[in-house]
């Protein structure tokens, strides 16, 4: 009996083994903090990276298994997997382009670093939740270390402004989604995913039931707001522009594919029953998102805020694939997570080296010229657009293939049309940028660009990941697909 207890709690420990290895380095970051002085204290984003390459090894002991953990809380599966190690890459690289940046912008603390890891840890856990309340956790975690994050530039006003508008805005977003919780909880009598889906399943009548519509409407409400859905999005661009561009791109790529991963979660493990409310809600939330975060991305002058208006639209892109509701379309979704993942943190890597403290440089007007200035930062910047854009052969065109693809086979033929003109104006915008680093003169007195080993080396990722993805997407599609078999 004892053996079987202790069997049972090793199971357990090892559906949370990366979440626990984030918290543990988080905590022992954040001493040496404290210990350390002055310049030293970069070095905690050393040992953060080194965090982040020991949390992969436990994914080796859980290749291939399947099971609940810790009464059901939990669950370990190809889909919590999958999301894990995405997770892993983006904090990884986000890590690796701070080293360097931290440094020059004066917020080389300890507790940077462990906001950054707390947070990776709060994404995990959204992804492996197979209970409301982990995923409430989960997101809790998640949303307040970005809000310290987001404002960790204490002397600039724009990062303090930035942190102030996501809290206010993030705490009645989870607001809705708990109240959205608590009304699921009311009119199913359960937490745990599964079994809402079994009340749903047993009760069809409740699939038409006011109160589970209304919490249905709420869930969404919360989860829109994560993922910068029209109308949820007015904070994006305030907040990417203040926030350091380091953590706009940790926002950008990790906060997204955590809410998609507790999206997915809750409406295909819980409610598929409700898919004939939310699939048609979702088609128009899908539209207004891309085309709404493209027309405004065309009249930007502030790169930051171009590429936060860009992210808007990429969001509508992915419900494209949400949408479709088949498992290429669920697939379709994780792959694009991925491929934007490395574009999105390539696109905010070179914005960061081009920048220097007390000017980040990301008017339009300050990349006059970059492509003979700083030829190499312009031509990887030039591909992640290409990428963003959708261009073949990058990552990018295959992430938009496949969620339009998906939408085409699953009869939306309307949703895949706008999708692929909407695609088409945002090729302005991105093209706009490179119109400016390799057809302007540069101003005069004007000095852009800042030496980074760090963030070159995760330029050079992120451009074998656009090239790979984009080249070679077969692979990794399959394994997208098997991820999503579990719902």
């Amino acid at each position: 009996m004892e053996l079987f207890k202790v069997d049972v709690l090793g199971r357990d420990f090892l559906a949370v083994a990366q979440e626990l290895v984030l918290l543990s380095f988080a905590l022992g970051v954040l001493l040496l903090g404290v210990i350390l002085k002055g310049d030293r204290r970069r070095y905690t984003g050393y040992v953060a990276l080194f965090g982040y390459v020991l949390a992969f090894l436990p994914l080796l002991g859980a290749i291939g298994r399947g099971y609940e953990a810790f009464s059901g809380m939990v669950v370990l599966d190809p889909f919590s997997l999958f999301f894990k190690v995405l997770i892993l890459v983006v904090g990884f690289l986000v890590v690796l382009l701070s080293l360097d940046y931290t440094s020059r912008e004066g917020i080389a603390f300890g507790e940077y670093y462990a906001l950054v890891l707390l947070a990776s840890a709060g994404m995990m856990l959204m992804a492996g939740a197979a209970h409301l309340v982990t995923l409430f956790l989960g997101l809790e975690i998640m949303s307040i270390a970005i809000y310290a994050l987001a404002g960790i530039m204490r002397e600039d006003a724009r990062s303090v402004e930035a942190a102030f508008k996501y809290f206010l805005l993030g705490a009645f977003a989870s607001g809705f989604l708990l109240y959205g919780m608590a009304l699921t909880y009311a009119s199913t009598g359960a937490l745990h995913l599964r079994e809402i889906e079994g009340v749903l399943a047993q009760k069809a009548w409740l699939t038409s039931f006011p109160l589970v519509l209304v919490g249905l409407g709420l869930l969404l409400v919360g989860f829109g707001f994560k993922l910068a859905l029209v109308p949820f999005h007015m904070w994006t661009p305030d907040v990417y522009e203040g926030a350091p561009t380091s953590i706009t791109a940790f926002m950008a790529t990790g906060v997204k594919a955590a809410a998609f991963a507790g999206l997915l979660r809750v409406f295909f493990t819980a409610l598929p029953a409700l898919e004939g409310h939310w699939r048609e809600l979702l088609w128009v939330l899908a539209v207004a998102t891309m085309t709404l975060g493209n027309l405004v991305a065309l009249r930007q002058e502030d790169v930051k805020r171009m590429l936060a208006y860009s992210s808007i639209a990429h969001a509508g892109y992915i419900m494209v694939g949400f949408v479709a509701a088949t498992e290429l379309g669920r697939a379709a979704v994780l792959f694009y997570l991925f491929a934007y993942a490395f574009m999105n943190i390539g696109a905010f890597a070179v914005v960061a080296l081009l920048g220097r403290r007390g000017a980040p440089n990301t008017l339009l007007e300050d990349y006059a010229g970059v492509g003979f200035k700083h030829p190499l930062l312009a031509v990887a910047m030039a591909v992640f657009l290409f990428s963003l854009a959708g261009v073949p052969p990058t990552a990018g065109f295959m992430a938009k293939f496949y969620v339009f693809s998906a939408a085409v086979k699953a009869g939306y033929y309307w949703l895949a049309v706008l999708g692929v003109l909407n695609s088409a104006v945002a090729a302005y915008y991105y093209l706009r940028v490179m119109v400016y680093m390799y057809f302007r003169e540069p101003k005069e007195g004007l000095q852009t660009g800042y030496p980074s080993f760090a963030g070159a080396v995760a330029i050079l990722i992120a451009l074998w990941g656009v090239f790979q993805l984009g080249i070679m997407p077969s692979d990794f599609l399959a394994l997208a697909q098997r991820s999503v078999q579990v719902f």
